[in-house]
């Protein structure tokens, strides 16, 4: 069994599939590698309870929303991410920094920078080392979530017009730091995104180990 230090995100608009390409991508590389998958807001205790209010309570002040998403953050951050790359294993999580970035930053209109310096406090400077990006229009992801019948959050609930701002969020992010992301055309049939996936991640994990 390899033992190395990764920290690899997962991103994408609602309904990419990131939650289920990232639990068959870690079955697949837990193989030959010690991992855990996690994922925010949530994974720990605290962030779970965050989630609660960010995703299941009643609207309120997009700062508010901010700074919340921030703090559960911080705490998964310190809990579960740090201790599990101290340990040499990889961490592969289910959305970070970006989607503040995305959501908060450029749909909700804050502004990437602001939100960006806030994440820079509760993350500091704990970046992913790699970002996949699962790659649907927001009329794609609005569908598969219908379709799937899924409980909807309340970031879910929000219109098409949002979700497009999501995406333009998240090309924006993409264009500026290019050499942090993988971009994976999930419109696909799963198991082609999946081994995709896998064969980034891979690819990845032995170019990292030969350094």
């Amino acid at each position: 069994m390899n033992k190395m230090s990764a920290f690899i995100t997962f991103e994408g608009p609602e309904g990419s599939g990131k939650t289920t390409v990232l639990q068959r991508v870690s079955e697949k590389l837990a193989q030959d590698y010690q991992l855990i998958a996690t994922r925010e807001p949530g994974g720990v205790p605290t962030g779970e309870e965050i989630r609660k209010v960010v995703l299941e309570g009643a609207n309120m002040d997009i700062r508010t929303e901010a700074m919340l998403f921030a703090a559960s953050r911080r705490e998964h951050l310190v809990e579960k991410v740090v201790p599990a790359l101290n340990d040499n294993k990889i961490v592969l999580c289910d959305r970070y920094i970006d989607s503040s970035l995305a959501y908060q930053g450029y749909a909700r209109g804050i502004g990437i920078e602001e939100v960006k310096q806030l994440n820079d406090f509760a993350i500091n400077g704990l970046y992913p080392d790699l970002t996949i990006y699962l790659d649907i229009t927001a009329e794609v992801g609005r569908d598969r979530i219908l379709k799937n019948q899924r409980d909807q959050n309340r970031l879910d609930k929000e219109d098409i017009a949002f979700h497009e701002k999501v995406i333009e969020g998240y090309r924006q992010i993409i264009q500026e730091t290019p050499q942090r992301f993988a971009v994976v055309d999930a419109t696909r049939n799963i198991d082609d995104v999946v081994n995709e996936t896998y064969e980034i991640c891979l690819l990845y994990t032995s170019d990292a180990a030969d350094e």
